[in-house]
């Protein structure tokens, strides 16, 4: 099964001269979408971690199978003021403008090493702001893995120049 097929591309959204790589498509096909957590699981094993992490909110749905399936913790990035305790921030660029990324202060001990998944890598923007709040909490990144790669807008490349192990399922153009 080819996972690409299972991508729906969505011209002009959310804004013109947008092409999107929507994983609904995938995750509603029982399939596809087993196939996927299984890909990520076995990629998982190019890495030493102790806990995974997901930016909110689509990678919350890997990485929550992927840390069920491996019986590891699962940390939660997430947008300001979505998280009750205590709280580091990270404030990043995005392609609109800028967003803040929180964890717990809580989540990460001194030395747990986590693998960060993702649905998706453009320009890195976010997942190199989840790399500051692991490093924040005084933990360190194991690696990143993205279920879709949009290989020419550079994210993952920036992230390997950086010296974090990334791996990807699947790779599209951004535009």
């Amino acid at each position: 099964m080819n996972l690409k097929d299972y991508i729906r591309s969505i011209q002009d959204y959310p804004k013109k001269g947008i092409l999107f790589r929507d994983i609904t498509t995938l995750i509603k096909n029982e399939k596809a979408f087993t196939q996927c957590i299984d890909e990520i699981v076995e990629r998982s094993k190019k890495f030493k971690f102790d806990k995974i992490a997901a930016i909110e909110s689509r990678g919350f749905v890997f990485a929550s199978a992927v840390s069920y399936l491996l019986k590891k913790p699962f940390i939660l990035l997430r947008k300001k003021n979505k998280l009750p305790a205590e709280t580091h921030s990270v404030e990043f660029e995005l392609e609109y403008g800028k967003a803040v990324m929180e964890i717990h202060k809580d989540s990460i001990v001194e030395k747990d090493s986590v693998l960060l998944i993702d649905d998706l890598i453009a320009t890195g923007g976010t997942a190199e702001a989840a790399a500051k709040l692991i490093e924040i909490s005084k933990g360190s990144i194991s690696g990143f893995i993205f279920v879709i790669n949009l290989f020419d807008l550079g994210g993952s490349d920036n992230l390997v120049k950086k010296g974090y192990k990334v791996e990807n399922l699947i790779e599209f153009p951004g535009h």
